[in-house]
């Protein structure tokens, strides 16, 4: 992503993660905040000496220049910037970038190679896309919430806030997409750039398999099903005798008879009802409790060891503190060993995916608020004399 200029206007965590990603690979990516307190994230969850130490990861590689965009000239410095990029990536409500003459259209007459990234919860169009958009809506709408959780109980979320982040991904998937069809009609002064119209809501449906078809064709809605996988038996979660939690993927015919071996169940091993899925499906209940009773009786490690000597996919449903110890994860480098301007050591996880020729690399973490201001500045022609007045006039 070398050479590409990416302008990022948003806060939270959809629009920020999509570029995110681009900075990690390269990209220079300038976040423009609003003066004094900036994107809200700097705020949430644990802090350190006043700061969100998700902020070191979600703004990575970024510089973070202040705009009051209430100001006229905090918007002409913005559009400067926005003419400069190849990319900009925004998650406002829709209408709010037009007003600020910041529009995909308003942009594009003035540089028709230029990529826009719009993430919002329902999109650029239909009846509900001035609506305040939020992960947790898009979840719900677009399906996840729905199948999350158990059958008796009312959905439950993931603990992530998955949504926005899977729109995220989209919106980097579309602007890899726009970027290359831009190079492929003429490149940055004379390709054809285009919109990329990301709604949170259809970036979950796109996750959601089969959905779609079962019920038109079928009239199969989906539910819950707590920790199992719906129609492939066995393939859920169970817990071990030292209360660890487990999961095991026995549904393949081969794979489920090797575990009954294992088991010492001889008798579901060769019972011909049990050979097929559709056979097991109909005996889910009684499978499931079978695997249970065994697990029961041993440890976490013990079981995974006879599984693993089965040559059954298993796995510990692993928590942070189990993933920064795992052989795995150490072997394939996936935490980073960083420090902040104080000196103090923090671990971030790495970047993914890896590529083998250009991959990415964490250059600094989050940046401070407004720390590349003068930087910035300077390049689109701005003297420190206009600098210190635009401070002073409270538009950095």
């Amino acid at each position: 992503m070398k050479g590409v200029k990416v302008l990022e206007l948003g806060t939270l965590i959809a629009g920020p993660f999509c570029a995110r990603m681009l900075a990690e690979f390269g990209a220079e990516v300038i976040k423009v905040e609003a003066p004094g307190e900036g994107d809200p994230i700097r705020k949430w969850r644990v802090l350190k000496d006043g700061t969100s130490l998700w902020w070191s990861v979600q703004s990575r590689n970024k510089k973070s220049i202040t705009l009051n965009m209430k100001d006229a000239r905090g918007r002409a410095i913005a559009r400067q910037l926005a003419l400069e990029a190849d990319i900009i990536i925004e998650n406002y409500r829709p209408g709010v970038l037009e007003k600020w003459e910041l529009g995909y259209e308003q942009l594009k007459a003035l540089k028709p190679s230029l990529i826009m990234v719009r993430l919002s919860g329902f999109g650029q169009t239909g009846p509900m896309k001035d609506l305040p958009g939020f992960g947790a809506i898009g979840e719900s709408m677009g399906g996840l919430r729905y199948v999350s959780g158990h059958a008796d109980r009312p959905p439950v979320r993931v603990g992530v806030s998955i949504g926005d982040s899977v729109a995220a991904l989209h919106g980097v998937i579309g602007a890899m997409m726009a970027l290359r069809h831009r190079d492929a009609t003429g490149g940055r002064d004379a390709g054809q750039g285009q919109m990329v119209d990301v709604a949170l809501y259809e970036s979950v449906f796109n996750l959601m398999e089969s959905l779609v078809p079962e019920y038109d064709h079928a009239g199969v809605v989906r539910e819950r099903t707590g920790g199992s996988l719906p129609g492939i038996v066995p393939s859920n979660t169970y817990t071990t005798g030292d209360g660890e939690n487990i999961v095991i993927a026995g549904n393949g015919d081969a794979i489920f008879k090797r575990l009954m071996l294992a088991m010492g169940r001889i008798d579901m091993a060769g019972d011909p009802q049990l050979e097929r899925n559709d056979g097991r499906v109909q005996r889910t209940e009684e499978i499931d409790g079978a695997i249970q009773a065994w697990c029961a009786t041993r440890t976490i490690d013990e079981a995974l060891a006879v599984l693993k000597a089965a040559d059954v996919p298993a796995g510990k449903i692993y928590s942070v503190r189990d993933m920064m110890s795992d052989p795995q994860f150490l072997a394939r480098g996936m935490f980073e060993q960083h420090q902040f301007a104080d000196g103090t050591p923090v671990k971030l996880p790495a970047i993914s995916p890896k590529l083998s020729e250009t991959p990415g690399h964490t250059n600094w973490l989050g940046p401070a608020l407004g720390q590349h201001n003068e930087e910035v500045l300077r390049t689109l022609g701005y003297s420190d004399a206009d600098i210190a007045a635009l401070r002073g006039d409270g538009v950095l």
